[in-house]
């Protein structure tokens, strides 16, 4: 026979489990309100999240904690590798990537760079939906021709860090360039998966941003869908 105490943490539980629930249905109806009281990627983001949470509230299947992983909403780096080989020096790759304001002529993605000193820069990118993120960077490590690091400061619309790294292939076959980049998407892995189904893939992304910048440093163009060159 259970004890007192048993039925007594059996039914505390049980409360914990309904407010819970309860949380999950009030805060996702005012999520969803919210969401599309709002006409942005943020709030589009917003009412998703909170139709997940009224469901899982709904249908008692897990915690406001797991509702939360379920959906997406619990912050997980996004990890991007690439590496391209350009028939050109490194010094030469090195100091056009150094200067940040010419990345948005290869980066698709990015609105604009502006350089404020040898260290610091204000970037804008675009989101899905229309939108556009913004934040200041902070260069952390330089090394002439053939390394630089970079990472978003406090009060980033998106955290993220990356690096370049310049290296001669083998063969006297130019410069491997290889991109590292992380970031924190806005909403966690929900925006990440809103980002693929718009066709923002970040993989594919920094490796056709990689494919321009080749373009560009060994043409000095960059060829267009409709086959007429542009970048010069």
């Amino acid at each position: 026979m259970a004890s007192i105490s048993e039925n007594k943490q059996n039914q505390s539980k049980t409360e914990a489990s309904e407010t819970e629930r309860w949380a999950s249905l009030l805060g996702g109806s005012a999520m969803v309100l919210m969401g599309l009281s709002q006409r942005s990627l943020r709030g589009v983001l917003m009412a998703v999240a909170g139709g997940g949470l009224i469901y899982q509230g709904a249908t008692k299947q897990s915690t406001l904690q797991q509702a939360q992983q379920a959906i997406g909403m619990t912050q997980q780096a996004i990890k991007v590798e690439k590496t391209v080989t350009i028939d050109k020096q490194a010094d030469e790759l090195y100091r056009f990537w150094h200067d940040f304001e010419n990345l948005p002529r290869f980066m698709k993605h990015l609105k604009s760079v502006k350089v404020y000193d040898a260290k610091r820069s204000h970037w804008i990118a675009t989101a899905p939906l229309g939108g556009s993120v913004e934040w200041d960077a902070e260069i952390l490590e330089d090394r002439e021709n053939a390394f630089i690091s970079w990472a978003s400061v406090e009060g980033a619309d998106i955290d993220n860090s990356g690096f370049v790294r310049f290296k001669s292939a083998p063969g006297n076959r130019g410069t491997e360039v290889k991109v590292v980049i992380e970031y924190f998407p806005p909403g966690g892995a929900l925006t990440a998966t809103f980002a693929k189904l718009f066709g923002e893939e970040p993989e594919q992304q920094i490796g056709d941003d990689l494919r321009r910048f080749k373009m560009l440093m060994e043409a000095g163009e960059i060829a267009t869908t409709e086959g007429q060159p542009r970048g010069k």
